[in-house]
């Protein structure tokens, strides 16, 4: 990526990326969600492998996550202050893994070998 794009998108350097992310945490703290929880593993295969991987415990802790949400939003309520508080919407726990997946990927098919798992369209 080019450095000009770079500085584009990195909150510390343009200001328009962090008023961005400033809201981002602020509408995820509403409901509870960290910024991995948005990706969905029907879309992307990478993702689904990189859940796979995961330990049950951070995936269990993810869709505790997404229902609390749901059940939030259908009710047209927010999390309490308190609750928002602790809320850390920019912690990553899929990216890591995603990377790794992404990779084993990129070397497989650079190899030439069969993929892992076979894209179909739901």
């Amino acid at each position: 990526m080019s450095s000009f794009l770079q500085s584009f998108i990195d909150p510390k350097k343009n200001w328009l990326a962090a008023q961005h992310m400033k809201t981002l945490s602020k509408r995820l703290r509403k409901y509870g969600l960290r910024y991995d929880d948005l990706y969905d593993h029907h879309y992307d295969m990478d993702i689904k492998e990189a859940l796979n991987r995961l330990p049950k415990e951070i995936v269990d802790a993810r869709h505790q996550r997404l229902k609390r949400a749901m059940d939030l939003s259908m009710k047209h309520e927010y999390l309490p202050e308190d609750l928002q508080a602790m809320q850390t919407p920019f912690r990553s726990y899929l990216q890591e893994m995603l990377a790794l997946v992404k990779k084993e990927k990129a070397e497989r098919e650079a190899l030439g070998a069969l993929p892992i798992y076979q894209r179909t369209i739901p």
